[in-house]
């Protein structure tokens, strides 16, 4: 069977904002915490990321993924999507990671800037949104280990 173009943009786009909203408050509390420790963050920019970045960055997250869904379905052969889009654990870490990869590219790392900017998080004068930057980079990064990991402990075929 085969799915149309807005199936296949539907599954991967749901595929991913679930990897990225698997987080609750208290994780997300604690991650941005431990990244403000990590890069020395001193003052209240701890807490005025913390304060911005859950209703942005869900905003920013949309757009992105659906960036990364729209480049895909140009690049890849709808064909060769499809087979990503079976809902399979495996497939569906390949989805994540392909979305880590996009987000990481100079591209994406100037659009991710320009978010900011637009927001309002980042200004001349300011190091709130390196900060903001730097940690949607540092938890993309873990949710690319968690999905990593998480296929490593997944049992391959059947026995």
């Amino acid at each position: 069977m085969s799915m149309t173009p807005k199936q296949l943009k539907t599954h991967i786009f749901s595929v991913i904002i679930s990897k990225v909203e698997e987080q609750d408050e208290a994780r997300r509390s604690e991650a941005l915490a431990e990244f403000m420790s990590v890069t020395g963050t001193a003052g209240n920019a701890a807490e005025t990321v913390a304060d911005l970045i859950p209703p942005l960055m869900h905003d920013l997250y949309e757009k992105w993924i659906t960036l990364f869904v729209d480049r895909l379905l140009e690049t890849v052969d709808a064909r060769n999507i499809e087979l990503l889009c079976d809902g399979s654990a495996d497939n569906n870490a390949a989805l994540v990671l392909a979305y880590i990869m996009f987000l990481e590219s100079a591209r994406m790392e100037k659009q991710i800037d320009a978010d900011l900017r637009e927001h309002g998080l980042k200004a001349a004068d300011s190091d709130l949104g390196d900060v903001a930057a730097n940690y949607i980079r540092a938890q993309m990064a873990r949710v690319a280990k968690a999905t990593r990991d998480s296929e490593d402990d997944t049992p391959k075929g059947n026995a």
